[in-house]
């Protein structure tokens, strides 16, 4: 039962280590070949807007615009970091600003504020062999619009 226990630790506290390598190094790195090492190859990832994608190519494809207006996105912070059985909930500071222009979803795009902005985030995700195969990402946009100037 101890070594039971001490193993299920062990691998908790394994997947909230790959996921600090995650944020503070690949993702902020935008080392997009890496994150194969936290993430299944068809892992489920939900979104604040509700809108999910399946695979990883299509989260790297969701990720990726972000840098585009804002190279200098990144997370070096996790201020809570929880892991539970074979869930992990942690949560983030993303930190970046708004130098590009912003492609919008009607094909125009939002000129540069160059206003910095410092969002808290969350992310839960549900591993397996050492990977996340469902994360689901939480932010408020809302303020991340106020903070560059695009919105009221």
């Amino acid at each position: 039962m101890l070594k039971r226990l001490q193993a299920e630790q062990a691998q908790q506290d394994r997947n909230l280590q790959t996921f600090d390598e995650l944020d503070f190094v690949h993702y902020s790195g935008q080392q997009w070949d890496h994150f194969h090492r936290s993430h299944a190859l068809n892992i489920l990832v939900h979104y604040p807007d509700g809108s999910t994608t399946t695979g990883l190519d299509a989260h790297l494809a969701a990720l990726k615009p972000q840098f585009e207006f804002a190279p200098d996105t990144r997370i070096k912070l996790h201020p809570i970091k929880v892991a539970q059985g074979n869930l992990t909930a942690v949560t983030g500071v993303m930190e970046g600003t708004f130098t590009r222009p912003m492609a919008l979803a009607d094909g125009k795009t939002l000129a540069p504020t160059n206003k910095p902005f410092k969002l808290d985030m969350a992310t839960f995700g549900r591993w397996e062999n050492g990977v996340m195969v469902e994360e689901w990402l939480f932010w408020d946009n809302q303020a991340f619009l106020k903070q560059i100037g695009a919105a009221q």
